[in-house]
C-alpha cells in the first residue's frame, strides 16, 4: 500500500498506530463506495421496474401516480419478487 508523498508518510515508515488508523480509514472509504455502489445499482433496477409498469410514458399526473412511481423505484429489486406497491391519496379539496 503506497500514501501519496503530499501526506509527507510512507506506510512503510510509519508506526504501528498510524498503520492502523491508516486501514481503518481505507477500509471506511471502501464501505462507503460499496455502500454507495449498491445504492445506485438498487435505484436503476426500480427506475427500471418503473419504466416496465408505464409509469413514465404519460405526461399527466397525480399524486397517487407521483407517489407510487416514487415508491416503485425506492422498492429496488423487491419489485421483481412480488412486491407492487401502489400509493392511494387524494388533493384536499377547497371549500365552497
Amino acid at each position: 500500500m503506497h500514501i501519496p508523498a503530499a501526506c509527507g508518510l510512507s506506510l512503510a515508515a510509519a508506526d504501528e498506530s498510524t498503520r492502523a488508523a491508516l486501514t481503518h480509514v481505507h477500509r471506511k472509504v471502501a464501505m462507503r463506495l460499496i455502500a454507495a455502489v449498491l445504492l445506485g445499482i438498487w435505484l436503476i433496477i426500480g427506475v427500471a421496474a418503473a419504466g416496465q409498469r408505464h409509469y413514465f410514458s404519460s405526461s399527466s399526473t397525480s399524486c397517487a401516480k407521483a407517489s407510487s412511481t416514487a415508491v416503485t423505484i425506492v422498492a429496488g429489486p423487491l419489485n421483481y419478487v412480488g412486491a407492487n406497491p401502489k400509493i392511494k391519496c387524494s388533493t384536499p379539496q377547497p371549500s365552497s
